[in-house]
């Protein structure tokens, strides 16, 4: 394959991360475009026609999930790669469903990313496999509650009424991390 037919989109609002993710991906033979929105998501798929898209959950106040089946109405072949810090089985099968041809949770290194975009990723029993462990009961709800924005298309006063918390409530939930599975040496 040539360079030009290896066009990735990185979209993450990130700023740190893009440029260290766009300079490690453009050494390993991808032609990279960033975005950090929806709108300069979409503009930058018309423009630069990507094979590839590497897409992060979290876009500031807009969910990435929304942006996959945008995304592929622009470029019905575009491989979609979901990065997520918030990784579950609902947001992995979400992305899925939306059009999102695989997924890893960050953090991730950029061989890591690569590899998934050349079609070396994980196989649907190994990814089971990787979250199959019973997370934290913190993480529990933390992935409910993105389920819930999910079925909202991120409607965060529409979940917090589903939730049966106060809209205030749900959005400082949100602003935190969840809980990392212990994947270190035992």
């Amino acid at each position: 394959m040539s360079e030009t037919d290896e066009r990735v989109l990185l979209i993450d609002d990130d700023e740190v991360f893009v440029r260290v993710l766009a300079r490690a991906l453009a050494a390993r033979g991808f032609s990279v475009a960033t975005a950090a929105d929806r709108a300069q998501a979409l503009a930058a798929a018309r423009e630069s026609r990507p094979k590839y898209a590497v897409l992060d959950l979290k876009l500031g106040e807009e969910n990435g999930l929304a942006l996959i089946p945008e995304l592929l109405d622009v470029e019905p072949e575009l491989r979609i790669l979901l990065l997520t810090g918030y990784a579950s089985i609902a947001t992995a099968v979400e992305a899925i469903k939306r059009g999102a041809f695989d997924y890893l949770a960050k953090p991730v290194d950029a061989d890591q990313v690569a590899q998934a975009l050349r079609g070396g990723g994980r196989s649907d029993e190994e990814a089971a496999h990787a979250e199959f462990a019973a997370p934290p009961l913190k993480r529990l709800e933390w992935e409910h509650i993105q389920r819930v924005l999910a079925e909202t298309d991120g409607n965060i006063s529409e979940a917090a009424r589903r939730l049966g918390l106060h809209r205030r409530t749900l959005q400082r939930k949100l602003s935190k991390r969840p809980v990392r599975e212990s994947g270190g040496p035992t």
